[in-house]
């Protein structure tokens, strides 16, 4: 027969244990809720890009990628753009030179963690460990000084935060994007999509990379840069980098 002190001594360690654990992981998941879009546009401008009211940022996560990099750079230059190229570093490290070209170019380099994971299924060491691999591997390769963060999936931790804030880093997402990972992406769409939320001060996400999307998706984003161009003509707005943008409020 079990002693009921020591089985209800039991049952009150096993509850406090359940009540940190849930406790640690509500603090863990928090800064996850800026991932759904109307929480932050409403709560959190400054996380979600809002700059100058005549300036719009161009940004491009999840490269450098041979096949399509290239193109993006080629393109930029025609339009006379320089945006922010927020790199993954373990696309850095099978591609130095190429990252090095985009920096060369003039456009601004940026961090977008080393391996495309999660940050909610991820420990606070695992995250530090994978921005402080990808700081390292980024600034080598580019020579730059690194000043702005992107969590991969836009999903953002506590240990992120964190870790970001460590590395020096101002955590950006976006006020508006293409949707231009997916595998039935157009130009047409990608404008359609970015036009929806696009106001004044707006950060654009794109993607210069297929390695977490739909294969060729990149294409999307391509085709529609001249397009964006002429939206952006007539809102009265002027492309440029992060850097250049005027950001409003603290984000870390």
């Amino acid at each position: 027969m079990k002693d009921p002190i020591s089985y209800g001594g039991g049952m009150a360690r096993l509850r406090r244990t359940l009540l940190t654990a849930a406790v640690a992981g509500a603090v863990h998941a928090a800064p996850g809720l800026t991932n759904v879009d109307i929480v932050r546009r409403a709560l959190f401008p400054g996380l979600s890009g809002v700059g100058a009211p005549g300036h719009v940022a161009v940004t491009f996560d999840d490269g450098p990628q041979p096949e399509s990099t290239p193109a993006f750079l080629e393109a930029l230059d025609r339009l006379g753009w320089k945006a922010t190229f927020f790199m993954l570093g373990s696309m850095v490290a099978r591609s130095p030179a190429l990252a090095a070209e985009v920096a060369a170019a003039g456009h601004e380099i940026a961090v977008h963690g080393y391996t495309h994971r999660s940050e909610m299924f991820r420990t606070l060491p695992a995250v530090h460990a994978d921005m402080a691999r990808a700081v390292a591997t980024i600034s080598d390769a580019t020579g730059r000084e690194l000043h702005w963060f992107r969590p991969p999936y836009g999903t953002l931790s506590a240990g992120g935060v964190v870790a970001a804030r460590r590395q020096r880093l101002r955590t950006v997402l976006w006020s508006t994007w293409g949707r231009d990972w997916r595998a039935e992406a157009t130009p047409a769409t990608v404008v359609a999509d970015v036009k929806e939320h696009l106001g004044p001060g707006a950060t654009v996400l794109l993607h210069d990379s297929d390695c977490t999307s739909a294969p060729g998706a990149w294409r999307s984003a391509l085709g529609a840069l001249e397009p964006l161009a002429e939206l952006f003509a007539e809102r009265g707005l002027q492309a440029g980098t992060l850097g250049a943008h005027g950001l409003v409020g603290a984000v870390n």
